[in-house]
């Protein structure tokens, strides 16, 4: 299955269907989901990265669950917006993982949403670096996807 825009995904979605957000980290990838509205990010959770078909699966029954239309991805481009391996291997585990899914999906920038996140975590919360950690990947996910409904909201 192609990767869509976010115009293209927010077209195909049936009536009340959600987007679900994933922040992919090195361990963990963070969830996020939006209301049917396609105006607010909600942080939803993490899963534990391991094989595709054991996430996928998790994916599956998440939109089940939750009326999920659509993914949208963290896209790792570098600092300078380029293209690097970073990028590519995300856009190749996305597309994987769309197809195991069944579902369409898109990828939106991601920079620096984690970090915002932590900065907003210490400065703003005052949390302690082990509750920061447990929070981070469904917060940058629900922060990159609010960027992607805010920038596409029509």
């Amino acid at each position: 299955m192609p990767l869509f825009n976010m115009h293209q995904i927010r077209g195909q979605l049936g009536r009340d269907q959600r987007l679900l957000g994933l922040d992919p980290g090195q361990k963990t990838i963070g969830l996020a989901l939006s209301d049917v509205s396609l105006m607010l990010a909600s942080p939803y959770g993490a899963l534990r990265r391991g094989k595709l078909s054991v996430v996928a699966a998790e994916i599956r029954r998440i939109a089940a669950r939750e009326g999920v239309g659509g993914l949208v991805s963290g896209l790792p481009l570098s600092m300078d917006g380029s293209f690097g391996p970073a990028a590519q291997a995300a856009r190749d585990w996305m597309i994987s993982l769309s197809e195991q899914v069944g579902l369409p999906a898109a990828m939106w920038d991601e920079r620096l949403s984690s970090s915002a996140v932590n900065r907003m975590l210490i400065q703003d919360a005052d949390m302690t670096r082990q509750r920061r950690a447990e929070l981070v990947d469904k917060l940058a996910a629900s922060y990159m996807l609010q960027g992607a409904l805010d920038a596409t909201a029509e």
